[in-house]
C-alpha cells in the first residue's frame, strides 16, 4: 500500500545569505525551474538527494552560483494531488485549485478513467471540472454524451466544449470556470489537453520549447506536469499541463475514502444489514439491492467493485 506523502518540509541545512522564494514551474529528476515572485526563472537543484519536490511547489532557493540554485526547503503545501499504485506514488502538482479532467469520444476514452481522477481530486480535497472536447464530433458522440449524463446524474461538474471547431468560444467558456484559480489539466492521451492548453495560454508552445532545450529533452517535451501563468495571455489563473497518462492508480485510498467519493453508492449503505458489509459478496446488502433494483448504475457498481475488494477497511 503506498503512503501518502508528506505536506511539510523543513530545510535540510542552513544556507548562506537570504533565501529566494519561488514556485516550482517544471522539473525533470532533480533539475526545477523555480519562478520567483518578481518573475525571474531560476534552474534549481533540490538540496541533497531528496526528491521531494513537485511542480507547484512554493520554495525557498539559495542566490544562484555558477547559474545555479539549490532549493533548500519547501513551503508547507495546501493540497497535493497524486496518483498511486501498489509499488510507488506518482505525485502530479500541489498548490492547485481546480482539475480539470478531458476527454473526448475519439480515441475511444475510459470512463474508469475519468472516475478514477475525481476519486483522486476528492481524496486530496481538491473541486473538479470534467471537461468533455471534440463535441463536434459525430462518431462516439451518443457514448461520450451518455458519460456526460451519468456524471451530471451523480452531482459532478461537466461542460462539453469543442477546443478545434469552436475555439473562441471553448476559450471564453473555460476562462469564466478557471479564472483566478490554478487548474490542473488531466486527461488520457489524445483527448485534446494539448489544444485546450494552448488555446487558454497561447505563449506554453514556446515555453514548453524553452524548458525541452533547457533540460535537454529533446522532442519529449511533455513528461512531466508544468505551470503556465495567464497573465500574459490577457486572464487572470494558472494552466498545469500533465502528460498524458492511461491508467489513474488509486492504491492509497481506503474503502471510506471511495465510498465518500462515490456518494450514488453511499446513499444505499444504511440498508445493509451488517454494519461492517464491504458491499460486495455480503448477504442483505443494501447497495446489491440498489443495483438490482435498477437506482445504481451497473458500471458504477462494477467499478466501485474494483477499487473494494483490494481496498483496506478504516473507520470512518
Amino acid at each position: 500500500m503506498a503512503k501518502t506523502p508528506s505536506r511539510k518540509h523543513r530545510p535540510t541545512a542552513e544556507a548562506a545569505g537570504p533565501l529566494i522564494t519561488g514556485r516550482v514551474t517544471a522539473g525533470h529528476g532533480r533539475h526545477y525551474f523555480v519562478t520567483t515572485e518578481d518573475g525571474a526563472v531560476l534552474e534549481a537543484h533540490r538540496r541533497g538527494k531528496k526528491g521531494d519536490v513537485v511542480v507547484g511547489d512554493v520554495v525557498e532557493c539559495t542566490e544562484p552560483v555558477s547559474g545555479v540554485s539549490a532549493i533548500e526547503s519547501i513551503r508547507e503545501r495546501r493540497n497535493l494531488l497524486y496518483r498511486s499504485d501498489e509499488w510507488r506514488i506518482k505525485s502530479l502538482a500541489a498548490n492547485i485549485d481546480l482539475v480539470c479532467i478531458v476527454f473526448a469520444s475519439r480515441p475511444t476514452f475510459n470512463p474508469w478513467f475519468i472516475w478514477r481522477a475525481l476519486l483522486a481530486a476528492h481524496q486530496a480535497g481538491i473541486p473538479a471540472l470534467v471537461i468533455r472536447n471534440k463535441a463536434e464530433l459525430a462518431e462516439g458522440a451518443e457514448e461520450a454524451a451518455a458519460a456526460v449524463r451519468l456524471l451530471e446524474s451523480i452531482g459532478h461538474d461537466v461542460i462539453t466544449v469543442s477546443a478545434t471547431g469552436e475555439p473562441e468560444a471553448t476559450r471564453a467558456r473555460l476562462i469564466e470556470r478557471l479564472e483566478g484559480r490554478a487548474s490542473l489539466l488531466v486527461g488520457q492521451s489524445g483527448m485534446g489537453k494539448s489544444t485546450i492548453l494552448n488555446l487558454l495560454v497561447p505563449h506554453a508552445q514556446a515555453a514548453t520549447r524553452e524548458f525541452s532545450v533547457a533540460l535537454n529533452l529533446g522532442k519529449q517535451t511533455t513528461t512531466a506536469a508544468r505551470w503556465y501563468d495567464a497573465k500574459d495571455d490577457d486572464w487572470q489563473g494558472s494552466v498545469i499541463d500533465t502528460p498524458g497518462f492511461q491508467e489513474f492508480g488509486l492504491a492509497h485510498l481506503s474503502l471510506n475514502d471511495i465510498l465518500r467519493a462515490m456518494p450514488d453508492i453511499a446513499a444505499h449503505v444504511s440498508g445493509c444489514r451488517f454494519f461492517n458489509c464491504r458491499h460486495l459478496e455480503e448477504p442483505g446488502c443494501g447497495v446489491k439491492a440498489a443495483v438490482e433494483a435498477g437506482e445504481v448504475d451497473e458500471a458504477r457498481y462494477a467499478f466501485y467493485r474494483s477499487l473494494a475488494v483490494h481496498a483496506d477497511t478504516l473507520p470512518l
